[in-house]
Protein backbone atom coordinates (compact mmCIF):
# COMPACT_ATOMS: atom_id res chain seq x y z
CA UNK A 1 0.00 0.00 0.00
CA UNK A 2 1.12 3.36 -0.93
CA UNK A 3 1.96 6.04 1.51
CA UNK A 4 -0.09 8.94 1.79
CA UNK A 5 1.82 10.93 4.37
CA UNK A 6 4.95 10.81 5.86
CA UNK A 7 7.11 12.45 8.86
CA UNK A 8 10.37 13.47 8.09
CA UNK A 9 12.27 13.10 11.67
CA UNK A 10 10.58 11.39 14.95
CA UNK A 11 10.97 15.14 16.31
CA UNK A 12 9.13 16.35 13.74
CA UNK A 13 5.75 17.99 14.42
CA UNK A 14 4.09 18.22 10.94
CA UNK A 15 3.40 15.98 8.44
CA UNK A 16 3.70 15.86 4.75
CA UNK A 17 0.81 14.75 2.41
CA UNK A 18 2.50 12.32 -0.44
CA UNK A 19 -0.73 13.28 -2.36
CA UNK A 20 -3.84 15.28 -2.47
CA UNK A 21 -5.68 14.40 1.26
CA UNK A 22 -9.56 15.12 1.23
CA UNK A 23 -10.79 16.56 5.06
CA UNK A 24 -12.23 13.93 7.08
CA UNK A 25 -9.86 11.46 5.66
CA UNK A 26 -7.63 9.92 8.22
CA UNK A 27 -3.83 8.95 7.84
CA UNK A 28 -0.92 7.29 9.92
CA UNK A 29 2.10 8.76 10.67
CA UNK A 30 4.79 7.50 12.54
CA UNK A 31 2.41 5.09 14.17
CA UNK A 32 0.01 8.15 14.83
CA UNK A 33 -3.71 8.43 12.97
CA UNK A 34 -4.45 11.62 11.89
CA UNK A 35 -7.80 13.25 11.44
CA UNK A 36 -7.88 15.65 8.57
CA UNK A 37 -10.26 18.27 9.47
CA UNK A 38 -9.64 20.15 5.81
CA UNK A 39 -7.98 18.98 2.78
CA UNK A 40 -4.03 19.00 2.40
CA UNK A 41 -2.96 19.13 -1.28
CA UNK A 42 0.42 17.16 -2.15
CA UNK A 43 3.17 18.96 -1.28
CA UNK A 44 2.06 20.49 1.78
CA UNK A 45 1.48 19.70 5.39
CA UNK A 46 -0.60 19.28 8.24
CA UNK A 47 -0.57 19.67 12.37
CA UNK A 48 0.23 15.91 13.88
CA UNK A 49 -0.57 18.37 17.55
CA UNK A 50 -2.74 21.20 18.39
CA UNK A 51 -0.52 24.57 18.23
CA UNK A 52 -0.74 27.81 20.31
CA UNK A 53 0.02 31.22 18.84
CA UNK A 54 4.17 31.11 19.28
CA UNK A 55 4.67 27.60 19.06
CA UNK A 56 7.70 26.33 16.69
CA UNK A 57 6.92 24.09 13.95
CA UNK A 58 9.29 21.67 13.68
CA UNK A 59 10.53 19.50 10.17
CA UNK A 60 13.90 17.41 9.46
CA UNK A 61 14.11 17.63 12.85
CA UNK A 62 14.84 21.57 13.65
CA UNK A 63 12.75 24.48 13.33
CA UNK A 64 11.83 25.61 10.04
CA UNK A 65 8.85 28.13 11.48
CA UNK A 66 6.61 29.27 14.06
CA UNK A 67 2.61 29.51 14.60
CA UNK A 68 0.94 32.58 13.86
CA UNK A 69 -2.01 31.91 14.99
CA UNK A 70 -3.82 28.84 16.70
CA UNK A 71 -3.50 25.45 14.79
CA UNK A 72 -5.63 22.45 15.44
CA UNK A 73 -4.44 18.92 15.33
CA UNK A 74 -5.32 17.77 11.86
CA UNK A 75 -5.27 21.00 9.99
CA UNK A 76 -3.19 22.88 7.14
CA UNK A 77 -0.17 24.45 7.18
CA UNK A 78 -0.64 27.80 5.63
CA UNK A 79 0.62 31.34 5.17
CA UNK A 80 -2.13 32.23 7.06
CA UNK A 81 -0.45 30.54 9.93
CA UNK A 82 2.78 30.09 9.98
CA UNK A 83 5.89 32.44 9.53
CA UNK A 84 9.90 31.68 9.19
CA UNK A 85 11.76 30.88 11.86
CA UNK A 86 15.48 29.21 12.75
CA UNK A 87 17.00 27.45 15.64
CA UNK A 88 19.70 29.55 17.15
CA UNK A 89 23.27 28.03 16.44
CA UNK A 90 26.84 28.17 18.21
CA UNK A 91 29.68 28.78 16.18
CA UNK A 92 31.58 26.09 17.58
CA UNK A 93 31.92 22.93 15.48
CA UNK A 94 29.85 19.57 17.64
CA UNK A 95 31.84 15.92 17.71
CA UNK A 96 30.82 14.90 14.18
CA UNK A 97 31.38 10.98 13.26
CA UNK A 98 30.44 9.97 10.09
CA UNK A 99 29.10 6.65 8.92
CA UNK A 100 30.33 6.90 4.73
CA UNK A 101 27.77 4.77 2.36
CA UNK A 102 29.56 1.32 1.04
CA UNK A 103 31.50 1.94 -1.65
CA UNK A 104 32.68 -1.54 -3.10
CA UNK A 105 30.81 -1.07 -5.81
CA UNK A 106 32.55 2.44 -7.21
CA UNK A 107 35.57 1.59 -5.90
CA UNK A 108 37.59 0.63 -9.14
CA UNK A 109 34.82 2.25 -11.23
CA UNK A 110 35.97 4.21 -14.15
CA UNK A 111 34.40 7.00 -16.91
CA UNK A 112 36.29 8.44 -20.03
CA UNK A 113 37.49 11.58 -19.77
CA UNK A 114 39.95 14.32 -20.74
CA UNK A 115 42.93 14.99 -18.55
CA UNK A 116 44.45 17.38 -18.28
CA UNK A 117 48.37 18.34 -17.56
CA UNK A 118 47.04 19.64 -13.90
CA UNK A 119 45.27 16.41 -13.08
CA UNK A 120 42.07 17.90 -13.59
CA UNK A 121 39.68 15.75 -16.08
CA UNK A 122 37.34 17.09 -18.14
CA UNK A 123 33.61 15.39 -18.77
CA UNK A 124 33.99 17.75 -22.32
CA UNK A 125 36.69 18.94 -24.36
CA UNK A 126 35.33 22.68 -25.50
CA UNK A 127 36.74 25.41 -26.94
CA UNK A 128 35.90 29.07 -24.53
CA UNK A 129 35.32 32.40 -26.53
CA UNK A 130 34.23 35.01 -24.19
CA UNK A 131 34.47 38.32 -23.99
CA UNK A 132 35.65 40.55 -20.91
CA UNK A 133 33.54 43.73 -21.74
CA UNK A 134 30.11 44.08 -22.61
CA UNK A 135 31.43 46.20 -25.32
CA UNK A 136 32.32 42.80 -27.70
CA UNK A 137 29.10 41.08 -27.20
CA UNK A 138 28.70 41.48 -30.63
CA UNK A 139 31.75 40.04 -31.92
CA UNK A 140 31.26 37.30 -30.52
CA UNK A 141 27.96 36.77 -31.68
CA UNK A 142 29.77 37.27 -34.91
CA UNK A 143 32.40 34.41 -34.34
CA UNK A 144 29.77 32.18 -33.38
CA UNK A 145 27.58 32.37 -36.04
CA UNK A 146 30.85 32.02 -38.15
CA UNK A 147 32.26 29.08 -36.89
CA UNK A 148 28.89 26.97 -35.95
CA UNK A 149 28.02 27.23 -39.47
CA UNK A 150 31.61 26.33 -40.82
CA UNK A 151 32.30 23.57 -38.51
CA UNK A 152 29.09 21.65 -38.16
CA UNK A 153 28.13 22.76 -34.88
CA UNK A 154 24.95 23.81 -35.57
CA UNK A 155 22.69 30.06 -40.92
CA UNK A 156 25.75 32.34 -43.19
CA UNK A 157 27.94 35.89 -42.43
CA UNK A 158 30.91 37.33 -43.55
CA UNK A 159 33.76 35.15 -41.94
CA UNK A 160 31.99 31.58 -42.58
CA UNK A 161 34.23 32.16 -45.65
CA UNK A 162 37.47 32.66 -43.86
CA UNK A 163 36.82 29.26 -42.06
CA UNK A 164 35.57 27.38 -44.99
CA UNK A 165 38.77 28.30 -46.31
CA UNK A 166 40.84 27.44 -43.35
CA UNK A 167 38.81 24.28 -42.88
CA UNK A 168 40.06 23.77 -46.80
CA UNK A 169 43.37 24.25 -45.75
CA UNK A 170 43.89 26.73 -48.89
CA UNK A 171 44.87 29.36 -46.95
CA UNK A 172 47.94 30.68 -48.34
CA UNK A 173 49.08 31.77 -44.38
CA UNK A 174 47.83 28.19 -43.28
CA UNK A 175 50.29 25.72 -41.73
CA UNK A 176 51.27 22.22 -43.46
CA UNK A 177 50.13 20.91 -40.40
CA UNK A 178 46.38 22.44 -40.52
CA UNK A 179 46.62 22.04 -44.68
CA UNK A 180 47.30 17.52 -43.38
CA UNK A 181 44.96 17.43 -40.19
CA UNK A 182 41.95 18.97 -42.54
CA UNK A 183 42.59 17.22 -45.49
CA UNK A 184 42.33 14.06 -43.69
CA UNK A 185 38.78 14.63 -42.32
CA UNK A 186 37.22 15.94 -45.31
CA UNK A 187 38.86 12.53 -47.89
CA UNK A 188 37.73 10.34 -44.54
CA UNK A 189 34.06 11.42 -45.24
CA UNK A 190 33.28 12.99 -41.64
CA UNK A 191 30.81 15.79 -41.07
CA UNK A 192 32.17 16.75 -38.08
CA UNK A 193 35.64 18.70 -38.74
CA UNK A 194 36.97 18.44 -35.01
CA UNK A 195 36.12 14.91 -34.10
CA UNK A 196 37.50 15.10 -30.28
CA UNK A 197 35.80 18.70 -29.71
CA UNK A 198 32.33 18.88 -28.32
CA UNK A 199 31.96 21.98 -29.51
CA UNK A 200 32.93 25.71 -29.44
CA UNK A 201 30.77 27.80 -25.98
CA UNK A 202 30.64 31.59 -27.05
CA UNK A 203 29.96 33.24 -23.64
CA UNK A 204 27.80 36.77 -23.41
CA UNK A 205 27.78 39.12 -20.43
CA UNK A 206 26.57 42.74 -19.29
CA UNK A 207 29.87 43.39 -17.09
CA UNK A 208 33.45 44.34 -17.35
CA UNK A 209 33.33 48.39 -17.21
CA UNK A 210 31.19 51.02 -15.68
CA UNK A 211 30.60 48.80 -12.05
CA UNK A 212 32.65 48.93 -9.45
CA UNK A 213 36.38 47.78 -9.74
CA UNK A 214 35.22 44.83 -7.42
CA UNK A 215 32.81 43.69 -9.85
CA UNK A 216 35.58 43.84 -12.58
CA UNK A 217 38.11 41.98 -10.42
CA UNK A 218 35.28 39.09 -9.53
CA UNK A 219 33.82 39.08 -12.88
CA UNK A 220 37.34 38.20 -14.31
CA UNK A 221 38.15 35.44 -11.46
CA UNK A 222 34.93 33.82 -12.54
CA UNK A 223 36.14 34.27 -16.20
CA UNK A 224 39.49 32.24 -15.05
CA UNK A 225 38.15 29.85 -13.63
CA UNK A 226 35.73 29.18 -16.82
CA UNK A 227 39.37 28.91 -18.49
CA UNK A 228 40.63 26.45 -15.89
CA UNK A 229 37.67 24.73 -15.94
CA UNK A 230 38.43 20.67 -16.83
CA UNK A 231 36.24 21.11 -19.29
CA UNK A 232 37.64 23.83 -20.89
CA UNK A 233 41.09 22.71 -23.50
CA UNK A 234 41.55 26.23 -24.56
CA UNK A 235 39.96 30.04 -25.22
CA UNK A 236 39.40 33.51 -27.02
CA UNK A 237 39.07 36.12 -25.29
CA UNK A 238 38.25 39.50 -26.90
CA UNK A 239 38.54 42.79 -25.13
CA UNK A 240 38.12 46.01 -25.91
CA UNK A 241 40.82 47.71 -24.29
CA UNK A 242 39.83 50.66 -21.93
CA UNK A 243 37.53 48.48 -19.91
CA UNK A 244 37.70 47.70 -16.01
CA UNK A 245 38.55 44.28 -16.61
CA UNK A 246 41.69 44.33 -17.95
CA UNK A 247 43.34 41.78 -20.01
CA UNK A 248 46.68 41.71 -16.94
CA UNK A 249 43.97 41.17 -14.37
CA UNK A 250 42.15 38.23 -16.11
CA UNK A 251 46.03 36.74 -16.58
CA UNK A 252 46.88 37.21 -13.13
CA UNK A 253 43.30 35.79 -12.04
CA UNK A 254 44.65 32.81 -13.79
CA UNK A 255 48.06 32.66 -12.56
CA UNK A 256 46.73 31.81 -8.81
CA UNK A 257 44.57 29.02 -9.96
CA UNK A 258 46.12 27.17 -12.84
CA UNK A 259 49.03 24.18 -12.11
CA UNK A 260 50.77 22.30 -14.78
CA UNK A 261 51.13 23.76 -18.06
CA UNK A 262 49.02 26.87 -19.37
CA UNK A 263 46.07 26.21 -21.64
CA UNK A 264 45.88 27.93 -25.25
CA UNK A 265 44.91 31.20 -24.81
CA UNK A 266 44.29 33.59 -27.47
CA UNK A 267 43.90 37.36 -26.62
CA UNK A 268 42.59 39.90 -29.21
CA UNK A 269 42.07 43.70 -28.28
CA UNK A 270 40.05 45.84 -30.77
CA UNK A 271 41.80 48.94 -29.97
CA UNK A 272 44.90 47.59 -30.48
CA UNK A 273 44.13 45.29 -33.30
CA UNK A 274 42.34 48.27 -35.83
CA UNK A 275 38.89 47.79 -37.44
CA UNK A 276 36.83 44.89 -36.53
CA UNK A 277 37.44 43.33 -39.66
CA UNK A 278 40.93 42.81 -38.43
CA UNK A 279 40.00 41.61 -34.75
CA UNK A 280 37.47 38.68 -35.97
CA UNK A 281 40.12 37.93 -38.90
CA UNK A 282 42.85 37.74 -36.05
CA UNK A 283 40.40 35.96 -33.87
CA UNK A 284 39.42 33.47 -36.26
CA UNK A 285 42.93 32.62 -37.54
CA UNK A 286 43.97 31.81 -33.89
CA UNK A 287 41.31 29.99 -32.75
CA UNK A 288 41.21 27.42 -35.66
CA UNK A 289 45.01 26.60 -35.06
CA UNK A 290 44.28 26.08 -31.10
CA UNK A 291 41.29 23.82 -32.38
CA UNK A 292 43.45 22.01 -33.96
CA UNK A 293 45.80 21.29 -31.13
CA UNK A 294 42.75 20.88 -29.21
CA UNK A 295 41.41 17.77 -30.95
CA UNK A 296 44.49 15.64 -30.33
CA UNK A 297 42.94 15.25 -26.99
CA UNK A 298 41.28 11.82 -26.38
CA UNK A 299 38.40 10.25 -24.11
CA UNK A 300 40.83 7.60 -21.75
CA UNK A 301 39.58 6.16 -18.69
CA UNK A 302 39.81 7.58 -15.31
CA UNK A 303 38.44 6.85 -12.03
CA UNK A 304 35.68 8.23 -10.66
CA UNK A 305 37.25 10.18 -7.49
CA UNK A 306 38.25 13.26 -10.83
CA UNK A 307 34.85 14.00 -10.73
CA UNK A 308 33.41 17.18 -9.34
CA UNK A 309 30.25 17.16 -9.28
CA UNK A 310 28.41 20.75 -8.65
CA UNK A 311 24.65 20.05 -6.12
CA UNK A 312 22.03 22.43 -7.47
CA UNK A 313 18.25 22.81 -7.06
CA UNK A 314 15.88 25.14 -8.73
CA UNK A 315 12.36 25.27 -9.49
CA UNK A 316 12.12 23.48 -6.04
CA UNK A 317 8.59 21.99 -4.68
CA UNK A 318 7.56 20.29 -1.68
CA UNK A 319 9.22 16.92 -2.65
CA UNK A 320 12.80 17.82 -2.99
CA UNK A 321 13.94 17.55 0.16
CA UNK A 322 11.97 14.23 0.20
CA UNK A 323 13.28 12.45 -2.91
CA UNK A 324 15.69 14.10 -5.32
CA UNK A 325 17.91 16.16 -2.75
CA UNK A 326 18.43 13.13 -0.72
CA UNK A 327 18.95 10.86 -3.92
CA UNK A 328 21.86 13.97 -4.45
CA UNK A 329 23.16 13.96 -0.85
CA UNK A 330 23.72 10.18 -1.63
CA UNK A 331 25.87 10.83 -4.72
CA UNK A 332 27.42 13.66 -2.84
CA UNK A 333 29.13 10.57 0.22
CA UNK A 334 29.77 8.28 -2.56
CA UNK A 335 32.03 11.09 -3.80
CA UNK A 336 33.19 12.16 -0.47
CA UNK A 337 34.11 8.13 0.28
CA UNK A 338 36.21 7.63 -2.77
CA UNK A 339 38.08 10.56 -2.67
CA UNK A 340 36.09 12.93 -5.11
CA UNK A 341 34.34 16.40 -4.76
CA UNK A 342 30.86 17.94 -4.50
CA UNK A 343 30.30 20.93 -4.54
CA UNK A 344 26.89 22.59 -2.51
CA UNK A 345 25.63 26.03 -3.71
CA UNK A 346 23.40 28.90 -2.51
CA UNK A 347 24.00 29.98 0.94
CA UNK A 348 20.75 31.86 1.18
CA UNK A 349 19.11 28.66 0.69
CA UNK A 350 21.32 27.03 4.00
CA UNK A 351 19.60 29.36 6.42
CA UNK A 352 17.80 27.22 9.33
CA UNK A 353 20.22 24.21 8.42
CA UNK A 354 23.47 26.01 10.05
CA UNK A 355 24.67 24.43 13.02
CA UNK A 356 23.92 20.83 10.93
CA UNK A 357 26.59 22.07 8.46
CA UNK A 358 28.58 24.08 11.17
CA UNK A 359 29.10 20.81 13.24
CA UNK A 360 30.39 18.97 9.92
CA UNK A 361 33.03 21.11 9.61
CA UNK A 362 36.34 19.19 10.14
CA UNK A 363 37.86 22.72 11.47
CA UNK A 364 37.08 25.65 13.57
CA UNK A 365 38.72 27.65 10.87
CA UNK A 366 36.37 26.24 8.16
CA UNK A 367 33.15 26.98 10.26
CA UNK A 368 34.10 30.56 10.84
CA UNK A 369 34.27 30.89 7.31
CA UNK A 370 31.17 29.44 6.82
CA UNK A 371 29.45 31.80 9.42
CA UNK A 372 30.98 34.52 8.33
CA UNK A 373 30.03 33.93 4.63
CA UNK A 374 26.47 33.65 5.69
CA UNK A 375 25.74 36.62 8.50
CA UNK A 376 28.12 38.84 5.99
CA UNK A 377 25.23 37.61 2.68
CA UNK A 378 22.32 38.02 5.65
CA UNK A 379 23.25 41.47 6.90
CA UNK A 380 23.60 42.85 2.98
CA UNK A 381 20.16 41.48 2.34
CA UNK A 382 18.62 43.26 5.56
CA UNK A 383 20.05 46.83 5.00
CA UNK A 384 18.35 46.67 1.50
CA UNK A 385 15.27 46.17 3.18
CA UNK A 386 15.45 42.21 2.57
CA UNK A 387 16.17 39.05 3.84
CA UNK A 388 16.87 35.34 3.39
CA UNK A 389 13.05 34.91 5.16
CA UNK A 390 11.78 36.42 1.61
CA UNK A 391 13.56 33.31 -0.34
CA UNK A 392 11.03 31.52 -1.36
CA UNK A 393 9.70 32.02 -4.85
CA UNK A 394 5.66 32.09 -5.43
CA UNK A 395 6.13 28.46 -7.03
CA UNK A 396 7.69 27.17 -3.85
CA UNK A 397 5.18 29.04 -2.10
CA UNK A 398 2.52 27.47 -3.94
CA UNK A 399 4.08 23.84 -3.74
CA UNK A 400 4.62 23.71 -0.28
CA UNK A 401 7.56 25.41 0.52
CA UNK A 402 6.04 27.75 2.98
CA UNK A 403 9.41 29.67 4.92
CA UNK A 404 12.83 29.45 4.16
CA UNK A 405 13.86 27.46 6.63
CA UNK A 406 11.18 24.77 5.20
CA UNK A 407 13.01 25.37 1.38
CA UNK A 408 16.59 24.93 3.25
CA UNK A 409 16.46 22.28 5.69
CA UNK A 410 15.23 20.18 2.02
CA UNK A 411 17.99 21.86 -0.27
CA UNK A 412 20.82 20.97 2.71
CA UNK A 413 19.97 17.53 2.15
CA UNK A 414 21.43 18.00 -1.36
CA UNK A 415 25.09 17.73 0.76
CA UNK A 416 24.27 14.44 2.26
CA UNK A 417 26.20 13.69 5.57
CA UNK A 418 29.85 14.10 4.84
CA UNK A 419 32.55 15.80 6.78
CA UNK A 420 32.38 19.31 5.08
CA UNK A 421 36.67 19.91 3.55
CA UNK A 422 36.48 23.67 2.67
CA UNK A 423 34.15 26.98 2.33
CA UNK A 424 34.52 28.63 -0.64
CA UNK A 425 33.09 32.32 -1.64
CA UNK A 426 32.19 33.20 -4.57
CA UNK A 427 34.39 32.55 -7.60
CA UNK A 428 37.37 30.56 -5.35
CA UNK A 429 38.57 27.53 -7.23
CA UNK A 430 37.78 23.92 -5.29
CA UNK A 431 41.20 22.28 -4.14
CA UNK A 432 39.88 19.92 -1.61
CA UNK A 433 38.15 16.11 -1.72
CA UNK A 434 35.71 15.61 -0.21
CA UNK A 435 32.56 18.02 0.07
CA UNK A 436 32.88 21.91 -0.36
CA UNK A 437 30.42 24.57 0.00
CA UNK A 438 29.98 27.31 -1.94
CA UNK A 439 28.82 30.92 -1.26
CA UNK A 440 26.49 31.69 -4.25
CA UNK A 441 22.61 32.96 -4.62
CA UNK A 442 19.96 30.78 -4.63
CA UNK A 443 19.43 32.39 -8.08
CA UNK A 444 19.65 28.94 -10.11
CA UNK A 445 21.59 30.52 -13.41
CA UNK A 446 23.99 32.57 -10.99
CA UNK A 447 24.49 29.63 -8.88
CA UNK A 448 25.05 27.29 -11.65
CA UNK A 449 27.61 29.84 -12.98
CA UNK A 450 29.57 30.21 -10.17
CA UNK A 451 29.33 26.16 -10.04
CA UNK A 452 31.11 25.72 -13.05
CA UNK A 453 33.76 28.69 -12.23
CA UNK A 454 34.78 27.16 -9.02
CA UNK A 455 35.84 23.82 -11.14
CA UNK A 456 32.92 21.54 -11.12
CA UNK A 457 32.72 19.24 -14.17
CA UNK A 458 29.13 18.37 -14.14
CA UNK A 459 26.10 19.75 -12.52
CA UNK A 460 23.10 17.75 -10.69
CA UNK A 461 20.32 19.65 -10.72
CA UNK A 462 16.84 19.05 -9.12
CA UNK A 463 13.32 20.53 -9.71
CA UNK A 464 10.02 19.33 -8.74
CA UNK A 465 8.29 22.40 -10.93
CA UNK A 466 10.50 22.39 -14.28
CA UNK A 467 13.28 24.84 -15.56
CA UNK A 468 15.54 24.48 -18.41
CA UNK A 469 18.53 25.60 -16.90
CA UNK A 470 21.76 24.47 -18.60
CA UNK A 471 25.56 25.17 -18.70
CA UNK A 472 27.49 26.53 -21.27
CA UNK A 473 30.73 24.52 -19.98
CA UNK A 474 29.57 21.99 -17.40
CA UNK A 475 26.62 19.29 -18.24
CA UNK A 476 23.38 19.98 -16.01
CA UNK A 477 21.95 16.90 -14.96
CA UNK A 478 18.09 17.72 -14.35
CA UNK A 479 17.04 15.25 -11.41
CA UNK A 480 12.75 15.73 -11.22
CA UNK A 481 11.14 15.14 -8.10
CA UNK A 482 8.05 13.32 -8.72
CA UNK A 483 6.26 11.24 -11.59
CA UNK A 484 4.25 13.60 -12.92
CA UNK A 485 6.64 16.55 -13.80
CA UNK A 486 8.42 13.50 -15.40
CA UNK A 487 5.74 13.21 -17.75
CA UNK A 488 4.98 16.61 -18.08
CA UNK A 489 8.13 17.63 -18.90
CA UNK A 490 10.06 15.07 -20.53
CA UNK A 491 12.23 17.43 -22.79
CA UNK A 492 13.71 18.78 -20.01
CA UNK A 493 14.33 16.03 -17.54
CA UNK A 494 17.11 13.35 -17.14
CA UNK A 495 16.05 11.47 -14.21
CA UNK A 496 13.34 11.14 -12.47
CA UNK A 497 13.62 10.18 -8.72
CA UNK A 498 9.59 10.18 -8.42
CA UNK A 499 10.33 6.26 -7.46
CA UNK A 500 11.00 7.47 -3.72
CA UNK A 501 7.57 9.54 -3.10
CA UNK A 502 5.55 6.44 -4.63
CA UNK A 503 7.20 3.55 -2.39
CA UNK A 504 8.98 2.24 -5.74
CA UNK A 505 12.39 2.84 -4.29
CA UNK A 506 14.64 3.68 -1.60
CA UNK A 507 16.79 7.26 -1.29
CA UNK A 508 19.65 4.97 -1.30
CA UNK A 509 18.26 2.67 -4.64
CA UNK A 510 17.60 6.11 -6.53
CA UNK A 511 21.17 7.63 -5.77
CA UNK A 512 22.82 4.69 -6.70
CA UNK A 513 21.17 4.49 -10.21
CA UNK A 514 21.64 8.68 -10.32
CA UNK A 515 25.48 8.00 -9.98
CA UNK A 516 25.57 5.23 -12.76
CA UNK A 517 23.70 8.14 -14.80
CA UNK A 518 26.29 10.82 -13.62
CA UNK A 519 29.17 8.37 -15.10
CA UNK A 520 27.28 7.71 -18.62
CA UNK A 521 26.87 11.79 -19.05
CA UNK A 522 30.80 12.21 -17.93
CA UNK A 523 32.07 9.87 -20.09
CA UNK A 524 30.18 10.80 -23.11
CA UNK A 525 27.74 8.43 -23.72
CA UNK A 526 24.48 10.56 -22.45
CA UNK A 527 23.71 14.11 -23.74
CA UNK A 528 21.77 16.01 -21.03
CA UNK A 529 18.48 17.31 -21.98
CA UNK A 530 20.07 21.16 -21.40
CA UNK A 531 22.62 20.61 -23.83
CA UNK A 532 20.57 18.89 -26.65
CA UNK A 533 18.45 21.95 -26.19
CA UNK A 534 21.31 24.19 -26.03
CA UNK A 535 20.35 26.22 -22.75
CA UNK A 536 23.72 27.26 -22.29
CA UNK A 537 22.80 29.87 -19.15
CA UNK A 538 25.47 32.28 -17.86
CA UNK A 539 24.47 34.89 -15.57
CA UNK A 540 27.87 36.37 -13.38
CA UNK A 541 26.72 37.67 -9.78
CA UNK A 542 27.89 40.66 -9.13
CA UNK A 543 27.66 40.37 -5.55
CA UNK A 544 24.49 42.41 -4.98
CA UNK A 545 21.64 40.81 -3.33
CA UNK A 546 20.56 38.13 -4.82
CA UNK A 547 18.34 35.49 -2.96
Amino acid sequence: MINKALCLDPIDNVGVALTDLDSGESVSVNGQKIDLIEPVAAKHKFALKQFSQGDEILMYGTIVGEATRSIAKGAAITLQNIRHKTRDYHKSPGNFKWTPPAVEHWKDRQFLGYGRSDGQVGTANYWLVLPLVFCENTNIKLLQEAFENALGFSVPNPYEVQIRDLVAGIRSNGSKETTETVSEVITSGKSKIFENIDGIRFLTHSGGCGGTRKDSDSLCALLAGYINNPNVVGATVLSLGCQNAQVSILQDSLKKIQKGQPKPLVICDQQQEGTTDQLIQKAIQETFEGLIQANKSKREPFPISKLVIGLECGGSDGFSGISANPALGHVSDVMAAVGGIAILSEFPELCGAEQNLINRCKTEAIADKFIHLMESYALAAERVGSGFDMNPSPGNIKDGLLTDAIKSCGAAKKGGTAPISAVLDYTEYVSEPGLNLLCTPGNDVESTTGLAGSGANIILFTTGLGTPTGNPICPVIKVSTNDKLTNRMADIIDFNAGGVINGEETIESCGEKLMEYVLQVAGGHIQTKADQKKNYDFIPWKRGVSL
